[in-house]
This record gives C-alpha cells, sequence and structure tokens, in this order.
C-alpha cells in the first residue's frame, strides 16, 4: 500500500518507524530476531567438562560425497540501534480491488469533466498544428494556467518528435508522461514524528473544507495510533468550534477550546498541553481568511508566532485547504498564504465534479508546494495522498 504518512524518527536513541498494513506510520519498532522455522536446533551447554581419563576421539571426516547437516542456532536479538524497516511501494497490480482502486476510481469520476474536453482533442486521427491549438483551449480551460499550458504544450512536441509519434492517442500517452513529470515535486509525504509532539497550523479561506479535512486528518492519525490534540483556534466563526469537537468526539482525541477566546492563546495553550500530556500530534485549526483581509492575515502571523513561543521550532506543519474547484483562484490563494506564512504543505479538496482539476499543473509550475493529500468526497476515506502518475492518468485517460 501507499503511506498515508511517513513517520521520520527523531536522533538516537529513538527507534525506527514501523508500518501498518495499510501504508500507516505509528509508534517506533525494534526489528525482532528472525524466527527459525522447523525442528528446534540442539543447544550445546556452554562448558562441557570432558574427564581425563576418558579417550578424546578425533571426529571422522565424511566423504566428499556426502553432505554435512547445518545446524542454525537461535539468533539472539542485537544490542545495536534497530535496523529502519523497508518501504516497498507494491506494483500497480496489487491494487487492484484495494481502497486505494476504489478513492482511484472516485478520483477519475470526478475529474471527468476535466478530462473529457482534454480527451475530445485526441479524436481526430491527424496530429497536426489544429490538434496543439485545440489541446491549449482545454488546458486554458481546465485551469492549468498560461505557464504550465506553455510549458506542457513544448515539451509534448518534443516527447512526439523523439518518439515519433503518428498516433492522436499515442500522443495523449505522451501528454500523461509530461503532466507527470510536471506534478512530481508536488508528490511528497506528511512527517510526524520528528518533533514531540508534531504541531501543524492549518489555514485556508472560509468553504474551503479545512475543518473537515482536520477532522479526517485527526482520525487516521488517530487510528494509527497517534495521540492527537486538537486546538479551536477558529474563535472567528461560531460553529466551528462545535464542528472541530465533533471531530474530536469521533476519533476520541483531546480539545482544547475557549469560546470567544483569542487564537493564539488557544493555539498557546494547545501546543503547552500537548508537551504536558505527550502528545504526538497538535493540530490548530484557525479562522478562515481571504488574503485580501490583511487586518486578518496578521492575526495569523500572530498566532504562529505564539505557538514558536510555545515550543521552539512550531509550527513545523504550516497546511493550506483549498478547493479544487476555484481554479485560478486557488493558485493566488497558495501565492498570498505561502507569502504570510511559509507553507510547508497543501490539502486540495473538493476535486469531485469539477472542471478546474488542471490547476495542480498551475502550482506545479509557479509555486510547487508538496501536495499532501487531495479530496473527492465528504466521507473519511475520501481523503488521500497525492500521486503525480495517478493524477495525471485520473485526468487524460
Amino acid at each position: 500500500m501507499f503511506s498515508f504518512f511517513k513517520k521520520t524518527p527523531a536522533p538516537a536513541p529513538v527507534e525506527a518507524p514501523a508500518l501498518l498494513p495499510e501504508g500507516w506510520v505509528t509508534k517506533p519498532a525494534v526489528v525482532p530476531a528472525p524466527t527459525v522455522v522447523g525442528p528446534a536446533p540442539a543447544i550445546a551447554p556452554a562448558a562441557v567438562a570432558i574427564p581425563s581419563a576418558a579417550p578424546v576421539v578425533a571426529p571422522v571426516a565424511a566423504p566428499a560425497s556426502v553432505v554435512q547437516p547445518v545446524v542454525v542456532a537461535p539468533v539472539r536479538a542485537p544490542a545495536a540501534a534497530p535496523v529502519p524497516l523497508p518501504v516497498v511501494a507494491p506494483p500497480p497490480s496489487v491494487l487492484e480491488g484495494t481502497p486505494r482502486q476504489s478513492w482511484l476510481n472516485r478520483l477519475r469520476a470526478g475529474l471527468r469533466k476535466t478530462g473529457s474536453s482534454i480527451a475530445q482533442v485526441f479524436t481526430g486521427t491527424q496530429i497536426d498544428d489544429t490538434l496543439y491549438e485545440e489541446l491549449e483551449e482545454a488546458l486554458l480551460m481546465a485551469d492549468a494556467g498560461v505557464r504550465a499550458t506553455e510549458f506542457l504544450l513544448g515539451d509534448l512536441k518534443r516527447r512526439v518528435k523523439d518518439a515519433k509519434a503518428a498516433d492522436p492517442q499515442a500522443v495523449r500517452g505522451l501528454l500523461v508522461d509530461g503532466l507527470t513529470e510536471l506534478l512530481s515535486p508536488l508528490e511528497k509525504g506528511l512527517e510526524v514524528g520528528r518533533h514531540t509532539p508534531t504541531v501543524m497550523m492549518v489555514v485556508g479561506v472560509n468553504g474551503a473544507g479545512k475543518t473537515t479535512s482536520i477532522g479526517k486528518l485527526t482520525r487516521h492519525l488517530a487510528q494509527a495510533n497517534q495521540r492527537v490534540l486538537l486546538a479551536a483556534a477558529d474563535t472567528f466563526r461560531a460553529a466551528a468550534r462545535e464542528q472541530l469537537g465533533v471531530w474530536a468526539d469521533r476519533a476520541k482525541v483531546e480539545i482544547i477550546s475557549q469560546e470567544g477566546g483569542d487564537p493564539a492563546a488557544v493555539s498557546f495553550d494547545a501546543v503547552s498541553a500537548g508537551r504536558a500530556r505527550g502528545a504526538d500530534v497538535v493540530i490548530a485549526d484557525t479562522a478562515g481568511r481571504l488574503p485580501t483581509q490583511l487586518h486578518l492575515m496578521e492575526e495569523l502571523k500572530k498566532i504562529k508566532r505564539v505557538i514558536t513561543k510555545a515550543q521552539e521550532g512550531a509550527p513545523h506543519e504550516v497546511l493550506l485547504v483549498v478547493d479544487g474547484n476555484t481554479g485560478q483562484n486557488a493558485l493566488n490563494q497558495v501565492k498570498a498564504f505561502d507569502e504570510a506564512l511559509g507553507l510547508t504543505g497543501l490539502i486540495v479538496t473538493k476535486l469531485d465534479g469539477t472542471a478546474k482539476g488542471g490547476v495542480l499543473a498551475a502550482i506545479a509550475r509557479e509555486r510547487p508546494i508538496p501536495v499532501y493529500f487531495i479530496g473527492v468526497g465528504e466521507k473519511l476515506e475520501d481523503l488521500e495522498t497525492f500521486s503525480a502518475r495517478e493524477f495525471a492518468r485520473a485526468l487524460l485517460e
């Protein structure tokens, strides 16, 4: 399975992480001693006294044709530092019939409005200027943006020439390769465990699905045996505290909230409580802000400064939740919040039923901030990790 989170171990003596069956990473684990399968071998005593009167018989060498039995002694666990468990990505065929494959089907269905307009370009029989002009228009309509569209067209023409492609369907396959390469810098896993606790500050405009995404993320973390503490720092919206409280109840995690309290003070209290209670992750839900509301953006900067006072180096993650339906406006939000707060990652929501899925290409070309998760619905399982190849194929194939 693809890993939902990547857990980075702290410097020695903290032990290396282990992967759960679904790719989740949780508490560090020590590699167990190998188990010998089969009959237990005879173990000689630590020391055997040979009476002096007894003759010592030298062993008789076996003939070359006789294979000597090999006795495997029990292996003791090494005293050295534990070895990190390998992370092995399964081949695509393994994903068939899995929850991941079901999610990919929903992603394809969600991006069908974008993909169908692009797919119509390749229904002809010739590769000519008309095809490239129609493709340019389709990419712009999908909100890929001017810079990303120009890049993809130039890259595609080079690939067509090198491959000597003569079939429009083959050109579409080359476009998938080009889009995958463009989106690859956005592909990165969210790390938890490098810091104790790992502090996340989540921002975004109202209506982008910020609190819901936090709830889903919390539920997944809790299921991976991570101790999560939530900070209801969105005191600007009346129902935000209650909404986050519902998710806290579902995931059975603690929440720090204060009706009408100062958002920065709530965040400070939550980080301090997380350190005192041994939490693995602290997530601060901040109020929705439009990037044009400068005085409110200053409040977000204040929250970040106060979190740093509560724990040096925090927040370790500043995540922006953006609505995939907003197209180029999503790119503008990414730029504005990144300049104000220094974003470390994105959560792109509501990609189900959008005709503007190309906005990720624009983000990759103009502000390549990692996309940790993408969402295609309201259910818990509708939030998944981002894969450049999967997204390109869902959009174009």
